[in-house]
């Protein structure tokens, strides 16, 4: 058999999908691939599975797309909690900008969309109870009272601007709130621990939270920590001119949910270890990994990549890997949806076959999630004073995301790798802080696959 049969078999026979039929409308697309379907006999072996069998490693790809928003179909309706730190810091363009960028996103909603403004310094405070947007002039007034002073409460303010959320609470309708903040959280809870908890059982609720953070003074950390556990965006916005796009751009993402409350499960073969998904968090029970999602944008992907060990088998024979499964609630039909998929790999003796069978797309997602750990990893070694280690890693980071990137011909790869080029540059400079942020804001937005990154900078 030729190479290219081979490999054209093996990517036939590497994924198996069915779609549980839904006559209202459109479903999101589920792939669920390796990034080496075909593997080599006695290559790239890392010891044993625990049977005595040798095993190899290998990445699993979960990938999620959304479908595109019908144009007869009206948006979902939108309840929105916008939540505002008006502490001492936020003084002069900062809260100018913020007034003006929350006025403009109030004009991007619908008249029965349901909005509040929470401001927050040494307490939080309701400026705008939840009501419908079509008041809009009176929501502007409002917005334009709000004034500079005090601490930062930012805990309360989330909290607030979560009792305003639950006021019109249900699960037909996009539940957002976004948090604007400038400085560190000095009252109340103030952990990333704590934030994180907090985004917890803010998620469970059907809530997501987006964090924006401006200038240099914010816990970046935290500000991450809070809009990963809730399945929001963050962002890291230098100059305060660029607040009104931010908005707008958070804005549009919340009119374009198509689905909620999504669960991944893949129950991996007997003998093959599920061993970590790099990037996001998920729970890991013996074969078994859960993932959650908040929810899902029009023609948004989102992607999971689940590092495994699988033994090796006879040549040209070939076993079962996973079984994937992907539930949510599709907001446009009012449907709870249920999809699923199988992967298989192969075995073989040469290493050209294997090679040619690489699935190049998977492969990608991979590198880029992998070079994103070891990102996190410099920003570890860089803030333990381990300055020369960390600028080193982010060297050859760039190295490794440039050769890949031409090796699979990717140029968001490469980019990435200028991108550590210029991070390890930045490691000794005296603005490590204002780099470290734009560092956590690149980091989150590729592990989450964000479809906005850091704002410009001045």
């Amino acid at each position: 058999m030729s190479i290219r049969s081979f490999s054209m078999l093996a990517a036939l026979a590497a994924s198996f999908v069915v779609q549980t039929p839904n006559s209202f409308g459109d479903q999101i697309k589920l792939n669920v691939a390796l990034s080496n379907p075909v593997m080599v006999i006695g290559d790239g072996d890392t010891g044993t599975n625990g049977d005595g069998k040798k095993a190899g490693e290998n990445h699993l790809r979960i990938a999620l797309t959304g479908f595109e928003l019908p144009r007869s179909k009206e948006r979902l309706p939108v309840n929105v909690a916008i939540v505002i730190d008006q502490s001492g810091s936020m003084g002069g363009d900062k809260i100018e900008n913020a007034r003006r960028a929350a006025i403009q996103a109030i004009d991007l909603l619908q008249d029965s969309d349901i909005v509040s403004i929470i401001t927050y310094d040494d307490r939080a405070q309701v400026l705008v109870p939840a009501t419908k947007a079509s008041d809009r002039s009176m929501i502007r007034d409002k917005i334009r009272q709000i004034r500079a002073q005090g601490s930062t409460a930012l805990h309360a303010g989330v909290m607030q601007g979560a009792v305003e959320l639950r006021k019109f609470l249900n699960n037909k309708q996009v539940n957002r709130m976004i948090l604007l903040s400038d400085g560190q959280a000095n009252i109340g809870p103030s952990s990333p621990a704590e934030l994180g908890d907090l985004g917890k059982s803010l998620i469970n609720e059907g809530i997501s939270v987006t964090t924006l953070g401006l200038g240099s003074g914010y816990n970046e950390d935290l500000m991450t920590r809070l809009a990963s556990a809730s399945s929001g965006n963050h962002a890291f916005i230098e100059n305060p001119e660029y607040l009104t796009s931010v908005f707008q751009n958070e804005f549009q993402d919340v009119q374009s949910v198509i689905v909620q409350q999504i669960s991944v499960v893949a129950n991996f073969a007997e003998g093959i270890r599920p061993v970590k998904v790099l990037g996001y968090p998920a729970e890991i029970s013996g074969q078994k990994v859960t993932l959650k999602l908040g929810q899902l944008y029009a023609k948004q992907e989102r992607y999971f990549v689940v590092e495994c060990e699988i033994p090796l088998g006879e040549a040209e024979s070939s076993r079962k890997v996973v079984d994937v499964s992907a539930d949510y609630k599709n907001m446009l039909t009012e449907t709870n949806d249920h999809l699923t998929s199988s992967v298989e790999v192969r075995f073989t003796k040469s290493k050209e076959i294997a090679s040619a069978a690489i699935n190049k797309e998977v492969m990608s997602s991979c590198v880029l999630q992998i070079a994103n750990e070891r990102n996190r990893l410099a920003t570890e070694l860089r803030d333990a004073g381990k300055v020369s280690d960390a600028k080193e890693l982010l060297k050859s980071n760039s190295i490794y995301l440039e050769s890949n990137g031409k090796m699979l011909d990717n140029e968001a790869l490469r980019r990435r790798g200028v991108d550590n080029l210029q991070q390890a540059s930045q490691v000794e400079s005296a603005d490590w802080n204002l780099s470290r942020k734009g560092m956590k804001a690149l980091q989150y937005g590729d592990s989450s696959q964000q479809r906005y990154e850091a704002a410009p900078k001045k």
